[in-house]
């Protein structure tokens, strides 16, 4: 027996209102796509919405200003949505039906929100639902009791408490405008009632736009069922239409994912100045510092800390590892390592278990091994460095040639001496050392000690005979008469290698 093909149509279809310039954001970038701690608004509009609805739930998204930033928004976070152009944008009863006539069959439930509806929970959706579903209502309308309504449409309820209407605020009497009750965004419909009612629809209103909420006084005025639900949370139907008021989003939010994860076993110092992203994990007994940012793709691990003055996208940071005002992207720090304070890791640099990045050190495509360090004011690009290994201060890995970047590779439990640079491609052997000063640019053998500077040079009494009448020139007289006239005028200095107290590291290992 064949598949009734009634059957293979969805019971519930979603659709997203996403046509809107939303000129008061005054940007380029259409008001669904501003980001908002890990995805758009437009992004947290589908996950919620998935989340609550069902992944068999078919979703559509109305598209008009920004259509093609919007459709390829939707091809990286939705890629089974449906786009439906709405070319000029005519109010949302205009925009549902731009959707009721492109789709051969809709049954079932027809779930419109609003696209800028980034905070509301996908258990409120299932309640709405829900709640019309099973009382086989006509139109369920999601409200919520606000303390100032301004802006936002009122629900009219007749003298038994039921739904009359909405009324759009620019519509208004002063009495209606008086109502607390407002609607959110997000309705419910059966599709056959809805499709027959669009068809009635006019613009006479103050903006002359077909008014999806005009849909309502249509199914009352015809005797069919409306009802409310009411959002238990009235911070969930926030909607924003400029940038201020996507600021109280992104904080509501902000306190939002906070609590919960401080719930969840986390400590979070301080939470008005720590912004979690939705898409990052932290463990169990992690530490967050103020004033810290976690974006992205980030895990902390447990019994980690992080911060304070602290950014880190994109990155993984392992069980116990502390990073200490540090900037990170695209790096993997892992058990108990540390990095800061003032640290910069860029993509790819991966730290080993137990190892150090320290103090204004720089690091790019870097693999550090277990418990090796680079405490201080270096530049660590395109490099490998072993376990144990001390990196001595102010060193730099010279990988780039003004064409092609190149690798340095340092053995495990070598010594480079303070202000060294590597001049790639060069390698260090396991167990060597090299010298403070040096400039390598060939390869140094296991347990060798690499030399890579000029003898020193003195020319006796140059201050004085080059600068006299200075202050330098007369503290060097002044030395001078103490000690004595020197025997040379011109000298050249150099210490043999095989003096390691001279020539030897001095890397400031810790």
């Amino acid at each position: 027996m064949g598949v009734d093909q009634a059957d293979s149509i969805p019971s519930r279809t979603l659709i997203v209102l996403a046509a809107g310039e939303g000129k008061r954001m005054k940007s380029a970038l259409p008001k669904v796509l501003h980001p908002l701690l890990g995805r758009t608004v437009l992004g947290h509009v589908l996950t919620a919405a998935r989340q609550g609805l069902g992944a068999d739930c078919q979703v559509m998204v109305v598209v008009g200003h920004g259509a093609d930033q919007v459709r390829g928004h939707l091809a990286e976070i939705a890629p089974d949505a449906r786009s439906v152009v709405q070319a000029e944008q005519r109010g949302t009863g205009h925009a549902v039906r731009m959707v009721t006539e492109s789709v051969d069959d809709l049954r079932g439930s027809v779930v419109v929100v609003n696209g800028d509806f980034p905070l509301v929970r996908p258990a409120t959706l299932v309640g709405l639902v829900e709640a019309h579903e099973a009382a086989g209502a006509a139109a369920t309308i999601l409200t919520a009791q606000v303390p100032n309504p301004s802006g936002m449409g009122r629900i009219l309820r007749g003298a038994t408490g039921a739904v009359q209407r909405i009324v759009e605020e620019r519509d208004a009497t002063a009495d209606e405008r008086a109502i607390r009750e407002i609607n959110a965004g997000a309705y419910v419909f059966d599709a056959a009632s809805l499709r027959q009612m669009l068809g009635k629809l006019g613009s006479d209103n103050d903006q002359g736009e077909e008014y999806l909420t005009d849909v309502v006084g249509l199914l009352v005025a015809d005797g069919y069922p409306v009802q409310a639900h009411q959002a238990v949370d009235p911070t969930e139907v926030l909607g924003c239409n400029d940038r201020a008021e996507l600021a109280v989003l992104r904080a509501v939010l902000r306190d939002r994912i906070n609590l919960e994860w401080m719930r969840s076993g986390v400590s979070i110092i301080d939470p008005a100045t720590t912004w979690i992203d939705v898409t990052v994990t932290l463990g169990r007994d992690a530490v967050v510092e103020p004033n810290t940012h976690l974006r992205g793709a980030t895990s902390v691990g447990e019994g980690a800390v992080v911060g304070p003055d602290t950014t880190i996208a994109d990155s993984v940071v392992a069980d116990g590892a502390v990073v200490v005002r540090a900037h990170v992207l695209g790096a993997e720090i892992g058990p108990q390592a540390q990095v800061g304070p003032y640290a910069y890791l860029r993509p790819d640099s991966r730290l080993a278990a137990k190892a150090k990045v320290g103090t204004f050190v720089e690091t790019k495509k870097a693999e550090i091994g277990a418990g090796a360090k680079v405490p201080h004011l270096s530049y660590v690009g395109d490099a490998t460095i072993g376990e144990g290994t001390n990196i001595g201060a102010a060193t730099v890995f010279v990988n780039y040639d003004g064409v092609n970047k190149h690798r340095t590779t340092i053995g495990s439990h070598a010594r480079t001496g303070a202000d060294n640079m590597f001049v790639a491609p060069v390698s260090v052997g396991d167990g060597a050392y090299t010298a403070a000063g040096s400039i390598i640019t060939r390869d140094v053998p296991a347990g060798a000690l690499g030399v890579g500077r000029a003898p020193q040079r003195n020319v006796d009494d140059w201050v004085p005979r080059k600068r006299p009448g200075t202050a330098s020139a007369e503290a060097a007289m002044a030395a001078k008469a103490v000690d004595g006239p020197e025997a040379t005028v011109d000298s050249e200095v150099s210490h043999p290698a095989t003096t390691s107290a001279e020539v030897g590291p001095r890397s400031d290992e810790e």
